[in-house]
């Protein structure tokens, strides 16, 4: 039995794909450029400390290790009730529910709500939690080319009228080109099909709008979307993930949701950081426009440098396309005291590994302005 898994990781390995799991030691790179801490508060002490201090003197039940239980079990508290009001208010929604994580919400959402009448439409490059998710389900799936409205239309004219429900889903920004859905437009299309629309905002939220909740509060599409996702593991340093939506769907899926039915609460100290998290994020406008305007600089800067690379946000892929160079350009990187690490398939499309630069508030220009050289120089080397 063992020796036809080896022969698959072997396999991997001559493709340059086998993947390994190692601790990264503070310190130990001069810049990290893989994280997704993109507000910098996974390395803000002084927030931190702050977070801390405010614990004391409260119940011991507020800040436990472990919730030890379901929601529907023992493992419930006004903590968790208390955070989903605050986001259900912020964003102008009826309600909210938590979840562990971007990967719980994603497989438990979509299985819940749609079945066999139903059709789920995404688009092509969604997360593979997304994916993971419509397989789950027992709705029929039909993917969309990359933010392609046009064959979203097309698809919408050809099959809509066969199923009970439809929705679109599609993430805000996507994590691995760092360019951005059309939200707008998406909202227009679920207007005149009819459909339900879902948007993950896993990698928008803390980073775009007036207060920081995402693409959808940028372009004033709160009201017209019926499904927002997002997450506290990246901008807001965190765990846990959170689905926007009406009273009666939030009951549907505590009762129907098998990741959420199934599976441990989150810990009474993470609600409490991540209510203080989302509090402090609403007002931390000078960081997310410091951050875009850092990414806006290296963008520019690699394309001057002849650099390929794309995107709209502070995700900046620089494309490399053969597996085992990326791997070898991201170790000469490393060795030069960047954490930049290689993304390949199946986290991208066959033929597109790349580096993933992923830009944090934290950051200075100073710190960034010698990168495209840099990186100019090692692809020239290889």
């Amino acid at each position: 039995m063992n020796s036809r898994y080896a022969k698959k990781l072997e396999q991997l390995r001559e493709k340059g794909r086998l993947r390994n799991v190692r601790p990264v030691e503070s310190g130990a790179y001069h810049l990290n450029l893989s994280s997704n801490d993109y507000l910098g508060i996974g390395n803000d002490k002084v927030l931190q400390e702050e977070f801390f201090a405010g614990q004391s003197g409260k119940n011991t039940r507020e800040f436990r290790l472990a919730a030890s239980s379901s929601r529907l079990l023992t493992g419930d508290s006004q903590l968790a009730h208390d955070l989903e009001g605050e986001i259900a208010h912020g964003y102008q929604s009826e309600a909210a529910l938590l979840f562990n994580s971007g990967y719980h919400a994603n497989i438990g959402i979509l299985p819940a709500l749609f079945g066999k009448r139903d059709l789920i439409l995404s688009d092509k490059l969604n997360h593979a939690s997304i994916h993971d998710g419509f397989r789950l389900s027992r709705a029929h799936c039909k993917r969309y080319g990359h933010c392609d409205y046009t064959q979203l239309r097309k698809l919408l004219t050809k099959y809509r009228d066969q199923y009970e429900q439809v929705v679109i889903v599609s993430e805000s920004v996507f994590s691995m080109d760092g360019d951005v859905a059309d939200i707008e437009q998406l909202v227009a299309i679920k207007k005149e099909f009819d459909t339900m629309l879902y948007i993950d905002e896993a990698h928008g939220v803390g980073l775009y709008g007036p207060r920081g909740l995402g693409k959808v509060e940028e372009t004033q599409q709160l009201a017209n979307v019926d499904l927002l996702v997002g997450t506290f593991g990246k901008a807001w340093a965190s765990i846990g993930a959170f689905v926007c939506c009406s009273r009666t769907i939030r009951r549907y899926l505590i009762n129907h949701s098998r990741s959420f039915i199934f599976t441990t609460g989150l810990p009474p100290l993470t609600l409490n950081w991540n209510r203080f998290v989302f509090q402090k994020s609403l007002q931390m406008t000078d960081a997310r426009q410091h951050l875009l305007k850092l990414s806006e600089n290296l963008r520019v800067s690699l394309q001057e440098k002849g650099i390929m690379t794309g995107g709209d946000s502070n995700i900046i892929p620089i494309a490399i396309g053969e597996d085992n160079k990326a791997v070898q350009l991201a170790a000469a990187m490393q060795k030069r005291g960047y954490l930049v690490l290689p993304i390949r398939p199946p986290a991208v499309p066959e033929g597109t590994a790349r580096f993933r630069l992923s830009l944090c508030a934290d950051m200075s220009w100073q710190e960034l302005e010698t990168l495209p050289g840099l990186i100019t120089e090692i692809m020239s080397c290889r």
